[in-house]
């Protein structure tokens, strides 16, 4: 019995050692970091003419196909431009000539297919083609103008302002 009490008392020695070395050796973890496809929301997948990508940051920068799109971006396109965009949960927009249009929210979860889109369309004229997300849950998809919020319901159509109020 008194051997046993000396074991136990051994091991629970060096249980606590050990327990102690790894807390001064072991840094804290820290938090993963998210992976890049979940950072943006989409990709330009081709560019005509002159167009710009403008950052919440405020930089600006000149698109080319296979820029990364971020869930909050301005894209401008110049007379005679147009961009294509794909969002990761597949939503296709085309934005025409002499356009400003404000991707003002986007989040997709891609094992749920929950998520939601908002787009503001400034200047020009846009068109969309929805993903999962406006097949799953067209409530969650809108797009603003200066003059009205429109709720899609179908998965193919046409948005055009002049940017004036």
């Amino acid at each position: 019995m008194k051997n046993f009490l000396n074991i136990l008392g051994g091991l629970t020695l060096l249980g606590a050692t050990m327990m102690a070395q790894a807390q001064v050796q072991t840094p804290p973890a820290a938090a993963p970091a998210a992976p890049v496809a979940e950072l943006q929301a989409g990709f330009v997948k081709s560019v005509r003419g002159n167009v710009q990508l403008l950052s919440a940051a405020g930089t600006s920068r000149t698109a080319a196909a296979g820029d990364a799109l971020s869930s909050v971006d301005r894209i401008v396109t110049g007379p005679d431009s147009s961009a294509a965009v794909v969002l990761r949960d597949d939503t296709t927009l085309i934005v025409g000539p002499s356009s400003r249009m404000d991707l003002k929210e986007f989040h997709f979860d891609s094992t749920t297919r929950d998520g939601g889109l908002l787009i503001s369309l400034l200047r020009g004229s846009m068109r969309m083609i929805t993903g999962l997300i406006g097949k799953t849950n067209p409530d969650a998809v809108r797009v603003e103008t200066q003059t009205a919020t429109i709720g899609i319901r179908g998965t193919d159509f046409i948005v055009q302002t002049d940017g004036k109020p």
